[in-house]
């Protein structure tokens, strides 16, 4: 591994002040940064690419506000958390979530998950399941449904850029560069037009940008996918798949906005067939990909609610 280079963004460049405490967690084998905010029933709030724990600054003020305990860790490869040359596959991730709660003096969480983190919300409610007393998916298809997506062309031509991100080494390279700027890129596309626009996604980009650039979390957050893709036909995918045809008993909240453009609604909307418990889809209007940033106090209403209903 190498180390940062001059001008290069360095890990404390994570550390952002705010109404929270930043504290490192050991978990599963590694040492994984969060932010902590509030005192009550525990909520664990998993990010997504390209972000990493401060997508939810509003849910941690808000939801510690409506008396919640609100940590916001950094997956490994991101942020703070430690970036091992391995362990980028759900269910190692869905591991770490778990001994996340066990390692806060939990036996249970409300977990709420987007992109990335909302797959490995699905993954843990699967096969962890008495870690999740409730589950929240934020722009997240269940796996088996995302999938079986390949079979819909709107959503292959959606998922295309991380084709991409199989190649290795490359993908990185164009993350860290100081002449391109695939985040911007990536946030625009996704970004529902109205956020798209404002002062705070343009913070929000920045913010991204300079995580992206720590060294080795280009190359975690790429793994996440390689693995995503080269394992559908090796004995680990599969055997991942057959594990997530488990019902998730968990109470079930998948938001997800009605302008996504990568995670297609069409395709979310059919993983309410893998929850055996209850069940709730709510589309957001005029919201793309990030519904946390885009419409973050209907988002944080509709976790706080979930969580003590």
């Amino acid at each position: 591994m190498t180390g940062p280079v001059a001008g290069q963004p360095d890990a404390t460049s994570v550390l952002l002040p705010g109404p929270w405490a930043h504290r490192d967690i050991s978990a599963n084998g590694v040492r994984l940064h969060a932010a902590e905010a509030g005192e009550g029933p525990l909520v664990l709030l998993l990010h997504g690419f390209p972000q990493f724990w401060w997508s939810w600054r509003n849910q941690l003020t808000g939801l510690a506000a409506a008396g919640f305990r609100v940590v916001a860790p950094d997956l490994r490869g991101y942020g703070a958390s430690d970036k091992p040359p391995r362990g980028y596959d759900l269910p190692t991730a869905a591991a770490d979530a778990a001994a996340v709660v066990r390692a806060l003096g939990e036996t249970e969480a409300v977990v709420v998950g987007a992109d990335w983190g909302g797959l490995v919300g699905w993954t843990m409610a699967a096969l962890h399941p008495r870690s999740v007393r409730r589950l929240v998916v934020v722009s997240a298809a269940h796996p088996r449904r995302l999938r079986s997506s390949v079979s819909d062309a709107r959503q292959r031509r959606a998922l295309a850029h991380a084709l991409a991100f199989q190649l290795p080494r490359l993908p990185e390279r164009r993350l860290t560069r100081a002449d391109d700027d695939p985040v911007a890129e990536l946030m625009r596309r996704w970004s529902g037009p109205s956020w798209a626009q404002t002062a705070d996604f343009a913070e929000a980009v920045d913010q991204y940008r300079a995580a992206a650039r720590i060294p080795q979390a280009a190359y975690g957050a790429m793994e996440y996918y390689r693995w995503a893709g080269r394992s559908q036909l090796r004995p680990d995918g599969l055997r991942f798949a057959r594990r997530m045809a488990a019902p998730i008993t968990a109470p079930t909240l998948q938001l997800h906005g009605a302008l996504d453009p990568y995670v297609l609604p069409s395709t979310a909307v059919g993983s309410g067939r893998y929850v055996a418990g209850a069940y709730e889809w709510r589309q957001l209007p005029a919201t793309g990909h990030f519904p946390q940033e885009e419409s973050p106090a209907e988002v944080t209403a509709a976790i706080a609610a979930w969580a003590v209903s």
